[in-house]
C-alpha cells in the first residue's frame, strides 16, 4: 500500500470542531463552554476533539491563529509589483472588513468580556490575533524596505503602527455596537487615510 496518512489538520471534522466551537464561544460566553459541550454541538466523539485539540485554549488559539492568517496571506500582493500603495490599499481594505465581520467583532467581545477572569483566553487572543497578524505583516514590510519601496528600521512597530491607524471609529463604534454601521465609503476612506499617513512616514 503506497500514499500517505492525511494530516489532522486536513481533516473535515477539525473544521467542523472550529465552527462549532466558535459558535458556542459567541453565544454562551468563553467560560461556560466545555470541552463536552462543544463535542456535542460539533457531533464528534472526545477522542476526536482531543485528537485535534488538547484544550480548549488551544482550540481557541487556532480559531484566532488560521482566521487571521486567512487574511493576511500577501501572494495577491505580488500582482501589484512594486506599487506599494495599491498592495497597502488591498491589504488594509481586507484587514478591516476582516475585522467589522460579524464573527470578528462578537469574538473580540467575548475575550474583552472574560480575559481578566480567564487570562489563558487574552493571552491566547493577543498571541494569535493581533501579535500573529502583526509578525506576519512586518515581515511583508521588510520585504519592501530590502526592495527599496519603503524607508523603516523597526518593520514590527511601523505594522502596529498601520493597524492601529485601521482600528479607527468605524471600528470601534461597530465593537461597541454603536450606529451607524460603517459602510463601504467610510471602510474605504478610513484605509486611504491609513496608507496615506503610512507612507508619508514611511515611503521613499
Amino acid at each position: 500500500m503506497s500514499g500517505t496518512a492525511p494530516r489532522l489538520e486536513d481533516s473535515p471534522k477539525r473544521t467542523q470542531i472550529m465552527d462549532a466551537a466558535a459558535a458556542l464561544f459567541i453565544a454562551q460566553g468563553y467560560g461556560a463552554v466545555s470541552m463536552d459541550a462543544i463535542a456535542k454541538a460539533a457531533a464528534v466523539s472526545k477522542a476526536t476533539l482531543y485528537a485535534h485539540f488538547r484544550s480548549k485554549d488551544a482550540l481557541f488559539a487556532t480559531i484566532i491563529r488560521e482566521a487571521c492568517q486567512s487574511n493576511l496571506t500577501f501572494g495577491a500582493f505580488e500582482t501589484h509589483g512594486a506599487d506599494t500603495r495599491a498592495a497597502l490599499l488591498e491589504l488594509g481594505g481586507r484587514m478591516l472588513r476582516f475585522l467589522l465581520e460579524d464573527r470578528a467583532l462578537a469574538i473580540h467581545r467575548v475575550v474583552m468580556a472574560e480575559s481578566v477572569r480567564f487570562p489563558e483566553l487574552g493571552r491566547a487572543f493577543y498571541e494569535n490575533g493581533p501579535r500573529t497578524s502583526c509578525g506576519l505583516f512586518a515581515g511583508w514590510l521588510k520585504a519592501q524596505a530590502d526592495a527599496g519601496r519603503l524607508r523603516l528600521s523597526d518593520p514590527l512597530r511601523a505594522a502596529e503602527q498601520f493597524f492601529g491607524m485601521l482600528k479607527g471609529s468605524a471600528w470601534g463604534r461597530a465593537a461597541l455596537g454603536v450606529p451607524p454601521a460603517p459602510n463601504e465609503a467610510e471602510i474605504d476612506a478610513t484605509v486611504a487615510s491609513a496608507v496615506e499617513v503610512f507612507l508619508r512616514a514611511y515611503g521613499t
